[in-house]
């Protein structure tokens, strides 16, 4: 009696955790409608004011976005012919301002000559940081695509770069994408050493950094044309390699649920129409193990992926933005939420109705009232927005 009692509660409480009045109400807020792409947006303190401001790797400049006023400061150029296309973002000295590296050069097309296609660059800020920063080139791949600052075993970070393709790679055959880590030298003018990470994946699409808790070291999850892997630090420079899906993947992010439970959701294939999400039994490694539920299958050009706990539920919920026309006519966010504890059946709600083409996004709590908020940045509709959760 005792165990059927506290079943009826347990599930008492996931159902109003669930139910529509508590399901979180987004107010439009546009901060840019003069975006051109809007490739890549990352949340971070620039000026040690205690306030996460945006930051925008959009075609032709780099910008970050002041908290609260939100005024625009670009802080890069030009840096290349091609297009800026990613942008890692993150203090990494603990001075309370973060780093900036940014990819460019963006010419998936061309897989060999890494002068025409792909650049990797580390920005050395002003005293102003709202002032123009000095770019400093390092060496870099082709389809120089994706880019993360990832902690390390020693406590330090290094840049992860993601290229699109393997060097020479033609119809997603040939040599593996080259994932590198960067380590940054004292001097960043000084030469960067690069370890690999991971030369497997074929037309590798994103990446996230996973730590499923605070006291777990972390790992990447790797999504492309073979499917998700869950990339771990082993040893300084080595790293493993789990499958955890055999599907191909455009977006990848992890989940946390409650008890230590975690999920990994992605949009298949790359630019896709599905939103799946695969659970696991907690600590295990075994792809078997890992079960896929398809919760969305009409996303058109899938591009954007983030998760978060907006409901304050102890369990992460997804928000998915798409930026294509070619099925509904229409682009847009919805912000999804378990309806069951397996995490097997999600309802969803939509929050951008044919005003976002999302190109990126992210969640943070930009006000600091305890509630996530989403930035989302626009391609077809040229805009930057937040979505604060009120």
């Amino acid at each position: 009696m005792k165990i059927l009692f506290t079943l009826l509660i347990a599930f008492l409480i996931f159902s109003s955790e669930t139910k529509g009045s508590d399901l979180p109400q987004f107010r439009h807020v546009t901060i840019d409608n003069k975006v051109k792409i809007g490739y890549g947006v990352a949340i971070a303190d620039m000026n040690a004011d205690k306030k996460k401001d945006i930051i925008l790797c959009d075609a032709k400049n780099i910008a970050w976005y002041e908290n609260p006023s939100w005024e625009k400061h670009i802080i890069a150029e030009n840096l290349t012919p091609r297009d800026h296309v990613c942008i890692a973002v993150r203090d990494i000295d603990g001075d309370g301002k973060a780093e900036i590296a940014v990819g460019a050069q963006w010419n998936p097309g061309e897989t060999n000559d890494e002068s025409k296609s792909g650049a990797v660059f580390y920005l050395i800020p002003p005293l102003d940081r709202t002032k123009r920063w000095e770019p400093v080139q390092l060496q870099h791949e082709p389809t120089t695509h994706r880019m993360r600052w990832v902690e390390t075993l020693n406590r330090d970070f290094d840049l992860v770069v993601l290229p699109l393709h393997g060097r020479g790679n033609k119809a997603n055959k040939g040599p593996g994408v080259r994932t590198l880590a960067y380590h940054k030298p004292t001097d960043p003018k000084e030469n960067w050493k690069t370890t690999l990470v991971d030369g497997n994946m074929h037309a590798s699409h994103n990446f996230d950094v996973a730590q499923w808790d605070k006291d777990s070291a972390n790992e990447l999850l790797l999504g492309g044309v073979e499917g998700v892997f869950l990339l771990k630090q082993e040893q300084e420079n080595k790293w493993s390699r789990r499958q955890i899906s055999n599907n191909p993947t455009g977006e990848v992010r992890q989940g946390v649920g409650s008890n230590g439970t975690k999920f990994v959701t992605t949009i298949e294939p790359m630019h896709g129409s599905q939103l799946s999400v695969y659970t696991s039994e907690k600590q295990s490694n075994d792809i078997k193990k890992w079960q896929r539920s398809i919760i969305d299958s009409t996303l058109d050009q899938g591009h954007a992926l983030a998760t978060g706990d907006f409901m304050s539920t102890g369990t992460d919920q997804i928000v998915a933005g798409w930026r294509g026309t070619r099925r509904t006519g229409k682009v847009g966010i919805k912000f999804y939420y378990p309806s069951n504890n397996g995490k097997t059946k999600w309802e969803s709600i939509v929050i951008d109705d044919n005003q976002m083409a999302t190109e990126d996004i992210q969640v943070a709590d930009l006000n600091n009232d305890g509630k996530l908020d989403i930035i989302a940045a626009g391609r077809a509709t040229n805009n930057l927005k937040i979505y604060f959760n009120d």
